[in-house]
């Protein structure tokens, strides 16, 4: 009998055992619509995707639904995605035509001052008519050089590329577009002529220069035509000696305005015209300067300017409606301390689209499938279908914007990839792979 009861326990206790963990296992996920949608599972079936860390929006404007999420709202490093944020900034901020100087007269003098304008006498740019107006002006030029209050470099730069094209310094009146543009035959500006030095032999030609002062130097010998741009490290009193170079007369400093100055702003190239290079080519130093020039519009009383400013306010007054609150450091996405989700770059892809609802202005300042910009060689089609921005750092590949289909729809989506291993290139293709079958398909 007694061991009977025992025998009775002790099935009941192991019942109990294999019901309890049985209870703690995680149940079988039920099937949902978006756990089966094709268009999501194009991303999250991806052998190429597999080790990284992957996210995914698509948005059909026409119908104003989301088509289809993975990770929508995981944060990723947007690199020049961030790009996106810049254009919407200066499309609130800053009207048709780039606000190019402010100036203010005494006398015989014209007083002038910068507002992030990145085009006088940048090598690539067309003239705005800033410098015929300093050249021409009858009496005497003082700049003032006090006005921007940031840093050199955007914050969570690397330090160590502070001599690389793409990484040109910040401030208020750039000149030359920050860099110092060597070939074979010519060094400009000109007055850095004498300032290459060579820096011992190399198998591997490469200019540099050293970190905190202008002193340019090479390895090893160019053997064929080259171009090359290096920032330099700008002053006040260097830009006053290369304007006065420039314009072949003086220019004087001023270290202090007037509280309450009353000034004019001279207009300088349409604005279309910044947009443009700075999305086709991902020009990071024009995308900085952008968000300068929208934090000097703020700055109506002279007081000093720095980017943080025009993000923090784009930010408070024009981006509460987004998804995720971007974390957004900088103007160019050289900052891995930016984040952002691809379901919040959609509801930014609407709200640029909103602004610019003209789908030949705002198709033309992306970047364009198999026709232009970072993505000339990729989306290759008789009727071009991808006008996006791409955004690539070590380890990071995302593409944002907006694809046409076959049936004539527009949809907007964001493809971000950080953390692979795998060659850029891989994902490209994988990404490239995915939205021309949606193109084709949808």
């Amino acid at each position: 009998m007694l061991r009977s009861l025992h025998a009775y326990l002790f099935t009941f206790y192991c019942c109990f055992l294999l019901s309890s963990c049985a209870s703690s296992q995680p149940k079988t996920a039920v099937a949902t619509p978006q756990s089966t949608n094709k268009w999501r599972d194009l991303v999250a079936n991806s052998p190429v995707f597999r080790q990284s860390h992957a996210g995914f929006a698509l948005y059909d404007l026409e119908k104003q639904e989301t088509v289809a999420e993975y990770q929508s709202d995981r944060y990723f490093v947007p690199a020049s995605n961030t790009k996106l944020f810049t254009l919407y900034a200066g499309l609130c901020l800053l009207g048709d035509s780039i606000p190019a100087l402010r100036y203010t007269t005494t006398g015989d003098s014209l007083i002038f001052w910068g507002t992030g304008d990145p085009n006088l006498l940048h090598p690539d740019m067309p003239s705005s008519g800033v410098f015929d107006a300093l050249k021409n002006w009858q009496g005497h030029l003082l700049y003032y050089p006090h006005n921007y209050i940031g840093k050199r470099l955007g914050p969570g730069w690397s330090w160590g590329d502070y001599a690389d094209y793409y990484q040109a310094e910040l401030s208020a009146l750039p000149l030359y577009g920050n860099v110092v543009r060597f070939t074979n035959s010519n060094v400009s500006p000109r007055i850095f002529k004498d300032s290459l030095r060579t820096a011992g032999w190399s198998d591997e030609f490469k200019l540099s220069r050293d970190e905190f002062n202008n002193s340019f130097f090479s390895t090893g010998w160019p053997t064929k035509s080259f171009t090359e741009d290096v920032p330099y490290r700008t002053s006040p009193g260097l830009n006053a000696r290369l304007l006065a170079d420039s314009l072949k007369r003086e220019v004087k400093l001023i270290h202090k305005l007037r509280p309450g100055i009353s000034y004019r702003t001279l207009k300088g190239l349409p604005i279309d015209t910044l947009y443009r290079r700075m999305m086709h080519v991902s020009d990071n130093m024009f995308a900085e300067q952008v968000m300068l020039m929208c934090a000097s519009q703020l700055d109506t009383n002279n007081i000093g300017f720095e980017s943080k400013q025009s993000i923090d306010y784009v930010k408070k007054q024009l981006l509460t409606d987004l998804p995720d609150e971007p974390i957004w450091e900088d103007g160019s996405g050289l900052s891995r301390y930016n984040l952002f989700t691809p379901r919040s770059i959609i509801k930014l892809l609407q709200k640029i689209y909103d602004k610019v609802p003209d789908q030949q202005r705002l198709f033309g300042m992306m970047a364009v499938g198999g026709k232009a910009g970072t993505i000339k060689n990729q989306y290759k089609s008789k009727e071009p279908f991808v006008f996006a921005k791409t955004g690539s750092l070590s380890n990071v590949y995302c593409l944002s914007g907006y694809l046409k289909t076959k049936k004539g729809k527009v949809l907007l989506f964001s493809m971000m990839n950080n953390n692979y291993i795998v060659k850029t290139a891989e994902i490209r293709r994988e990404v490239e792979r995915i939205l021309t079958e949606i193109h084709e398909k949808y």
